[in-house]
């Protein structure tokens, strides 16, 4: 009789490791990198554009998991500035880089230092600055966008947890007691992460509640 195997999304038979849907990350670090700035026209005292900027954007449904699989080198840099020209004495700015995030991120730097958080779907947060361009002031030398290396951290904390066998209908209390609006369906994983509420209380207290995906195993 072979080794037994664990019972997991990927339905009975799947492998251990094998689940498309393990692997829950809630820590992420990223190289970012603002664009160079465009070079400036001595002659005729021409202005290079501005290199771009990185942005950390919250959008929901949006996961740590989903950046590093589509980003798998993790590294984000900007465009640069366009160069002065006889056409053109004002460089252009260069290309932003947008990065979309999961809502309740703290984003700290390389010595775990918090610099930012995005709590909310739509909120902003500007990672790398682009650098300037050439001018008067640099001697018309563009300037390098700042770099450097971050951490987001997914704030997932909760007072109560909820977890149980796959399509026990943990989602659904969920979304009874609380204002959240899990995936509810009549199959097992629905929940494929983790999913967070709040119940609210008419004193204002209020009370959190975490929803585990469902995991089964053979013994």
């Amino acid at each position: 009789m072979g080794p037994r195997r664990r019972t997991a999304a990927g339905g009975p038979g799947t492998a251990l490791g094998e689940d498309p849907y393990g692997n829950f990350i809630d820590d992420l670090r990223l190289y970012v990198r603002g664009g160079t700035g465009g070079m400036g026209y001595p002659r005729l005292g021409g202005e290079g554009g501005r290199g771009g900027d990185v942005w950390f954007i919250a959008q929901e449904r949006s996961t740590l998991k989903g950046i590093k699989a589509r980003y798998p080198q993790k590294r984000f840099v900007a465009g640069s500035g366009a160069n002065s020209s006889v056409k053109a004495l004002k460089g252009g700015k260069g290309k932003d880089c947008e990065v979309h995030v999961p809502p309740g991120i703290s984003v700290l730097d390389d010595d775990g230092k918090k610099i930012g958080e995005l709590n909310r779907a739509g909120e902003r947060f500007l990672a790398a600055r682009g650098g300037l361009g050439g001018s008067l002031a640099t001697n018309f030398l563009p300037c390098k966008g700042q770099r450097r290396i971050v951490h987001l951290d997914l704030k997932l904390i909760a007072d109560v947890g909820l977890v149980g066998f796959p399509n026990a209908g943990k989602s659904s209390l969920l979304s009874k007691i609380s204002q959240a609006k899990p995936e509810i369906a009549n199959y097992a994983f629905t929940t494929i992460q983790p999913e967070l509420g709040k119940i609210m209380y008419e004193d204002f207290k209020q009370v959190g509640v975490k929803v585990y995906s469902g995991c089964l195993s053979c013994v």
